[in-house]
């Protein structure tokens, strides 16, 4: 176990169908918030107040192409440091490492590299359960056409990363398309259909050929966040 939670929601945006994540070990303590949305930020600041606690940490899974993130403005209105994986170019406050450990109120996140959908995707493991951003989704997997996406690397983050973790552990992705709220690491080895039975050739092949169009808010999107969602640096 990497930390135990005792408070946990699951908050989504359902104009970029985003899943953001507000974790915390105890009430009246500091919390972490996971890919916040800028549209939301006022939900997550009464949120903050209704449960007593202090934000110490937003953090982005990477850099977002289709929604506005809300690290900066979250930073200038909690005092939260905003965090992102070593290869982010955002002008965000704190860069991680693969296998550092950030802790947070006693709550201890592992941050793990797993490019593929971008080239500085990570995703964080705390206690039971791992959040993915877009490189693992449920019953799916993060387009690899954008932002220096790679389906080779997609596939060795998810099959020998990701898979590597405990059948048990709980996945809590970036989005959802489908209605889904959670699903397990064995689930996803066996279930999920761009994955299993697959080879990695298989799987490249596939990802290189599903032709989807340009997130709407790309153009938009990619400059602000690596502005940390502001327009001005951290």
């Amino acid at each position: 176990m990497i930390g135990k939670l005792m408070i946990f929601r699951q908050l989504h945006d359902p104009e970029s169908s985003t899943w953001t994540y507000l974790v915390a070990g105890r009430a009246g303590g500091e919390a972490l918030i996971i890919d916040p949305v800028v549209g939301l930020m006022d939900m997550y600041v009464e949120l903050l107040g209704q449960l007593d606690l202090k934000l110490a940490l937003a953090i982005d899974t990477h850099t977002h192409a289709d929604h506005i993130t809300a690290l900066g403005g979250l930073r200038e209105r909690t005092g939260c440091a905003t965090v992102m994986g070593e290869f982010s170019k955002a002008s965000c406050s704190r860069r991680v490492r693969d296998g550092e450990i950030i802790d947070c109120d006693g709550l201890k996140l592992e941050a793990m590299y797993t490019p593929g959908h971008t080239d500085e995707s990570f995703s964080f493991r705390l206690a039971d359960r791992v959040f993915t951003g877009d490189v693992l989704l449920y019953r799916g997997t993060g387009r690899t056409d954008f932002q220096s996406g790679d389906a080779h690397k997609s596939w060795d983050s998810i099959v020998n990363k990701l898979f590597h973790l405990p059948d048990d552990t709980l996945v809590y992705a970036g989005h959802d398309y489908k209605g889904w709220t959670v699903s397990t690491i064995g689930e996803e080895k066996r279930f999920n259909p761009r994955l299993a039975g697959k080879t990695e050739a298989e799987y490249v092949e596939l990802m290189d050929n599903l032709h989807l169009p340009r997130p709407k808010m790309m153009d938009i999107a990619v400059p602000a966040n690596l502005a940390c969602g502001t327009g001005r640096p951290a």
